[in-house]
């Protein structure tokens, strides 16, 4: 099993702050499955606005995070890392739930399993917890596009 801490998290993705949202790789089995992390913080900016009263993750962001995770699961892999000749683009999220609201404070952990790779089209079912409760499962696809 691969585990990634913050400066190989960075190598294998293209994202940076505010949009990265993977603070770490607990375990990666190349074309199996991937799980991250990412530590909810108050400072992220995002809460400036959502909501000032009642500050929730976006649910949004939460999939992005699956999607990132996804990302270098794909990436590792491939035994590649992103580069400027190519992005990876979304083609589909399917039945996205939300089961409850991510809060300053909690950490979640972001699963993320290939369920195929067909004519580059990367399938996966992710689900993302907080103290081992979902709050919130996708199945996501992306395909990756040459400049």
């Amino acid at each position: 099993m691969i585990e990634m801490n913050i400066e190989e998290v960075m190598r294998h993705l293209p994202h940076r702050y505010p949009f990265l949202l993977i603070d770490r790789v607990l375990s990666c089995e190349p074309y199996k499955h991937i799980v991250a992390l990412k530590n909810v913080t108050m400072s992220e900016e995002f809460f400036i606005g959502h909501f000032p009263n009642h500050p929730v993750m976006p649910g949004v962001l939460v999939i992005e995070a699956l999607a990132q995770s996804a990302a270098i699961l794909a990436f590792k892999s491939l035994n590649r890392r992103p580069d400027n000749k190519s992005v990876v683009y979304f083609v589909g999220i399917d039945r996205a739930r939300f089961k409850r609201p991510v809060v300053p404070g909690d950490q979640l952990m972001l699963y993320s399993e290939l369920l195929l790779t067909k004519r580059g089209i990367w399938k996966f079912k992710c689900e993302a917890k907080v103290n081992d409760a979902t709050v919130a499962e996708a199945t996501l696809m992306s395909t990756e596009k040459i400049l």
